[in-house]
């Protein structure tokens, strides 16, 4: 690996770009990816990889590449230290996600309640200035307090977070969507927040409403068709 090469890939670590460490066989031969110099076919080998977390050769032009893919972690941020958290953090923990639980309530933010996560105290909007989400990173709020909802929502929605999903029926994301509206908000950005959140499984309990949101992440990460939401 050339110096070049090295400074460019430890950039983009530290920007949290996901890229590829192309290596054409056997010359040896590497770029990063996706890049406009390159052929459309390795760059949209390159984004494959990227999206499926794999690494692995491709045979491209009548050559042969070693594509690494070096994305940036999985994130959760789930809003809200409640019941439907607590059930929520098992499933996403295997499924290769870093959470944070933030929640100002230390009385539900505590280390009895989420036993080997990251929590934070601070308020919803200072805390999602502090972890920054990115295209890797799942938003997710529970609390059904706007105080709390609203500005972890509207960073949200200025971030690059892949999903943004709020607890609530049809009517209080209705509510919802007209406050952040009034924040500068136009339809093309509300339209990211999965609301109600998680798929339409009829789910009651808590661990199946933290199944249907998990379901939800994933397949939005996935870029699978997902049904449509209940009329509620």
């Amino acid at each position: 690996m050339t110096p070049d090469i090295l400074a460019a890939l430890e950039q983009a670590k530290r920007e949290k770009r996901p890229v590829v460490l192309a290596t054409r066989l056997p010359s040896g031969e590497q770029c990063l990816l996706p890049d406009s110099s390159a052929a459309d076919a390795l760059n949209e080998a390159a984004r494959r990889a990227l999206d499926r977390d794999e690494s692995g050769t491709v045979r491209i032009d009548g050559a042969d590449w070693f594509l690494h893919a070096h994305n940036p972690p999985l994130r959760l941020i789930v809003v809200g230290a409640v019941h439907i958290a607590q059930a929520l953090v098992p499933f996403a923990v295997p499924c290769g996600f870093a959470v944070t639980v933030v929640d100002p309530r230390r009385s539900f933010a505590s280390d009895e309640r989420f036993p080997g996560v990251e929590i934070s105290t601070a308020w919803p909007d200072e805390a999602m200035e502090t972890f920054a989400p990115d295209s890797r990173t799942a938003v997710v709020t529970l609390t059904h307090d706007p105080k709390l909802d609203d500005p972890a929502l509207d960073r949200a929605l200025h971030s690059q977070a892949f999903y943004i999903g709020a607890l609530g029926s049809r009517r209080t994301h209705a509510a919802r969507l007209k406050r952040l509206r009034d924040l500068g908000h136009g339809d093309d950005a509300l339209s990211r927040i999965k609301g109600p959140v998680g798929l339409n499984i009829e789910a009651v309990t808590a661990p199946e409403i933290a199944l249907s949101i998990m379901a939800e992440i994933v397949g939005v990460r996935r870029n699978a068709p997902l049904p449509p939401k209940a009329s509620l």
